[in-house]
Parts: C-alpha cells; structure tokens; sequence
C-alpha cells in the first residue's frame, strides 16, 4: 500500500511543479490544493483526503527516523529531495496534527537559485552583496520570499569572489552549488543541535560570510550582531514588517539594561533591512515590494538615539541615497501596470499616504 501512496505523491509533485505552484497543500476533507502565484487551487478532480491518505503521504515523505519524531513532537519541518527524471527539486516539508488528523505543506524549492534581477528585487541588494563586514536583515511575514533574497544575495557572492560561506537552515533550502566560494550549509537538528550553537560554533570555522534562516531567540541575535562587528558579513531573517519594526523587535528581545548597548551594537554594524512582501501581479505570478533601509549616519545616530519612530521619514526623504518606503515602492508598481491599485492599498500600512502618492 506504502507504495502507491508514494506513485500518487510522485504524480501529485510532478503536477505542482508543471503548474508551477509555489505550494502543494494535503489536508483532510479536501481535495489537494496547489497555490498558484499566490491563490489556493483545489484539484478538483482527485478525491477528497481522508485521515488514511493524509497519513500514507505523510510517512511515503518521512524515514523512520523521522516518523518518530513527528509522532512524538507532533510537528516536523524538513527538507525533501524529489527527482521525476526530468526535473529535480527540492520541497520544504512542513507536516503537523491537526484535529487529531495530518496535514502536510509542501513548499517547491527551485533547483537554480534565481538571480536578484530574476526575481525583480531592487538592484541596491547588489551593493549589500559588495560589503565584507556588516549585518544585514531580510524581513517580512512568513511565505514573503524571504529565504529566495536571502539565497540570491549569497549566490551573487558565490559567483562574484573567492569567501568561505557558512549558512544555518531550518530546513536547507536552496542547495548551493560551488563556484569561487566554499560553503558548508548546515542545517539545524540534522548537522547542529540549534542555531545559537551553530552561530557560536562558526566562530571556529574561519567563515567570511554567515547566513543565518532565521533569529529565533536573544542568543542567536546577540551572537549574529557580534558576528557582523568583529569582521565577518552576515545575512538573516526576521517576522517583522518594517524596518522600524524590525529594529524595535530586536532591542525589546534583550533585558532594558542591555537595550543601550543592543543599541549601539546595531548602529554601528547595520548594512540595511530589506522589508519584503509578495503581490499578485495583473498578468498573473507574483512579485516582489521592498522597503529599503540602508545605514547613513543619520540613521545610525536615531537607532542609537532611540529615536527608532524617525526612521520611516528618514527612508522616505533618502531615495537618492537607494533607500525606499513600501509606498513609494507599491506606487512605482501601480504606475508600471504591474499590480492593480486595490492589491497595492490592502499591502500598506498606510494605505490614504499611498493613494496622495499615487495620484
């Protein structure tokens, strides 16, 4: 039995990568679900899952090792290498109880790592790529592109110059391919027991670049900010919205008799914060929005100051220099004719700011 839910799970990937779904979704009660540049699309004509089906996918997914795991946390993340003979790929797994039922996310991870241009992001994320010192941060909700910024940026520098790259992934994602770098990609539970005892652990491991999937505790941040001040170029992720939040959520994360020094650490090490969203364009897909902040030092003197609410005046009034408010960047796509007005206003923060720039 094992082994047709394994052929079906083999028809059902082939289908999402031919329809180039971003997701593959298998939930009991409905019929699997492909997101397609960014809508749910069931597949009507296969069968509704059951909890049977939900379980034979899950564990044709897993090895033993890992059945155990998930029955006994009731929730594993992991990677899953998926080759049809005429495509390989990877998928992001995530699978999880719900209702006492399985449920499984299928994230397609594309073979190739796409360029910054390929993927429309503002061509001031080249300059971060050019720097050998410093911290940069890639931000936005969950499924907003975050991990393909992060993979373009470090696959620029691959190509670009001879470094040692150490990545800490959760799961690996984007498998990097050599070329005048070394990287060693290490992925948390698999090669490290967590990401601060990765992140420490690099410290001996003589990298010049350090990429980091995500900063989920005080440790691993304080560890990344230290990491950027003392020589080495460090890339990671945060769940904020905007860069003012971003550098908020990371001073709040430590005690108030360390903010100070948090503080300073951060103004002295910033590259920039890349707030990132994914809208659905007008001719289908979808594409990203960045808001841009980049260290000046006026913005160096309001992060240390503690004056974090001037930094969204300082983005909008600093275009020359490559910074760019999420508005201003919505408002450029509205005018290309590449996202529809309403999709633009229901992305902002401040959507009538929006509309006065647009009009």
């Amino acid at each position: 039995m094992s082994n047709n839910y394994k052929e079906k799970l083999k028809e059902l990937l082939s289908f999402t990568m031919q329809e180039k779904a971003s997701d593959l979704h298998i939930s009991v009660g409905h019929p699997p679900v492909l997101r397609i540049g960014g809508r749910l699309v069931p597949l009507v004509k296969e069968k509704k899952t059951d909890s049977e089906i939900a379980r034979g996918f899950a564990f044709a997914l897993m090895n033993e090792e890992q059945q155990e795991k998930l029955l006994r946390i009731k929730e594993l993340d992991f990677s899953y290498y998926f080759d049809n003979q005429v495509n390989q790929a990877r998928f992001r797994v995530n699978i999880y109880f719900q209702k006492g039922n399985l449920s499984i996310a299928l994230r397609l991870i594309p073979s190739k790592v796409p360029t910054i241009e390929e993927l429309n992001l503002p061509p001031t994320l080249h300059e971060f790529t050019r720097h050998r010192q410093g911290f940069v941060l890639v931000t936005g909700p969950s499924g907003q592109g975050k991990s393909t910024t992060l993979a373009a940026m470090i696959d620029e520098i691959n190509h670009a110059r001879a470094e040692r790259i150490i990545t800490i992934e959760d799961p690996i994602e984007y498998v990097f391919e050599d070329d005048r770098s070394i990287i060693d990609q290490r992925e948390v539970y698999q090669d490290t027991a967590t990401f601060s005892s990765a992140l420490k652990a690099t410290f001996r491991q003589d990298p010049n670049v350090i990429m980091i999937g995500e900063m989920r505790d005080p440790e691993t941040i304080g560890t990344a900010i230290t990491a950027a001040e003392t020589g080495h170029l460090v890339f990671a992720t945060l769940h904020t919205n905007s860069a003012a939040q971003t550098i908020h959520r990371i001073v709040d994360t430590f005690p108030s008799e360390q903010q100070g020094q948090i503080r300073a650490q951060l103004a002295g090490s910033l590259l920039g914060i890349i707030a990132q969203r994914l809208v659905p364009r007008i001719k289908g897909g979808l594409i990203p929005v960045c808001e841009i902040l980049l260290r000046t030092t006026a913005v160096a003197n309001l992060i240390r100051e503690n004056k974090i609410y001037e930094l969204p005046l300082i983005i909008q009034t600093s275009s020359e220099q490559g910074m760019i408010s999420l508005n201003k960047a919505l408002a450029n796509l509205v005018r290309a004719k590449e996202i529809s007005l309403e999709k633009a206003l229901s992305c902002s923060a401040t959507p009538a700011e929006l509309g006065r720039l647009i009009r």
